[in-house]
Parts: C-alpha cells; sequence; structure tokens
C-alpha cells in the first residue's frame, strides 16, 4: 500500500468526524446552503469537504462508487485504508463519487423500491465551485426559496418527480458542502 494511502485521514477522529457529519445533515435539512467542511487532506482529485464525506459516512457495509474521474490506484488506496469501503460498480452503490459528467447516466445507480425507499444512492459530486446562486430551489428545510449553483437542472428536476424514490446528492467543492435531496423541487434560475 502506498504511503500516501495511510495520511490525509483526520486528525481528531471523534471531533472531525462529528462535525463533518453534523454540516452533513445540515446541508440536507436545509437545502441550498453551504457549509464548510475541513480536517481530510485526501488525496487529488478528492476535494477536502467530499474526503470528509467519505471518512464520515462511509464504512465496511457501505458500498462506494468511484465514477472514472475518481477512480485512481491513490484514491482508493486511501479509501481502503481510512474507511474500509468496498469499491462497487453503480447499481451497487450506497455512494456514489466523481464529477457530474462522469457520474453519468444516472439511472445506473439504484433509487429504492417502493417498499424501501430508502435503498437509494447518494451521489457525491465534485464541483468546480459552489455559490448560493442558480436554480431555485423550494421544498421541505427551506423557508421560501433558495438558489444554489447546479451542473445542470432538467436531471434534479426529473430525479424530484420519482419522490418517495430518487437519488440525493452532496455537492463539494474545496472545502464547501451542499445537499441536494430528492424531496426539493428545482427550476431553472
Amino acid at each position: 500500500m502506498d504511503a500516501a494511502a495511510l495520511s490525509g485521514g483526520f486528525a481528531d477522529t471523534a471531533r472531525e468526524a462529528a462535525r463533518a457529519f453534523r454540516a452533513s445533515l445540515d446541508a440536507m435539512a436545509r437545502p441550498g446552503t453551504l457549509h464548510d467542511v475541513t480536517g481530510a487532506l485526501p488525496p487529488a482529485p478528492l476535494s477536502p469537504a467530499a474526503g470528509a464525506l467519505v471518512l464520515t459516512l462511509a464504512d465496511t457495509t457501505t458500498g462506494l462508487h468511484l465514477a472514472p474521474s475518481h477512480d485512481t490506484p491513490a484514491l482508493r488506496g486511501w479509501i481502503t485504508f481510512h474507511t474500509g469501503a468496498p469499491l462497487v460498480g453503480p447499481e451497487a452503490a450506497v455512494f456514489a463519487l466523481g464529477t457530474w459528467d462522469s457520474l453519468q447516466p444516472l439511472d445506473r445507480f439504484p433509487i429504492g423500491r417502493a417498499d424501501y425507499p430508502d435503498r437509494s444512492a447518494t451521489l457525491i459530486v465534485e464541483m468546480p465551485s459552489l455559490e448560493a446562486s442558480g436554480a431555485r430551489l423550494t421544498g421541505p428545510g427551506i423557508k421560501d426559496a433558495a438558489q444554489l449553483s447546479l451542473p445542470e437542472t432538467e436531471a434534479f428536476a426529473q430525479n424530484a418527480k420519482l419522490f418517495p424514490l430518487g437519488l440525493d446528492f452532496f455537492f463539494t467543492a474545496g472545502s464547501s458542502l451542499a445537499a441536494l435531496p430528492r424531496t426539493t423541487k428545482i427550476e431553472a434560475a
């Protein structure tokens, strides 16, 4: 195993994982809000925010799919050492990680079943930047409306129509994190 795989985890695991978990919960509960997540120093091309999410949410029972943009030997080794998460194909993913283009097509990922809608994938989408501007978001957790820079709007609008089934999304850029649950309605800016 490469020595780089052994570094870059949380220095204070309990506290940093708790902070990252709280930020991920807040982001999902309040779509369109931006949160700062630090503590992880994963290998490129993984951002610190995405690295913190992986360290916090992935374990030996959560299949993680690496899209081609992020499927590198260094990242595979880092994830294996720090989380033990099995690396799986898109059809078995609990989490999927990559750029928007690299994660396509979305219909490869599980969207849950009528009797178990929670058995769907959550996609961690690495973005060049995140801003509280762009697409208009409404729905649970949003007082009136919020805005978030999304890679597109149509795919998310179609995903929301699948509710209670569908995918959930985290977006990361640097140390910034935002989320878009399947309950959120999306309109173009």
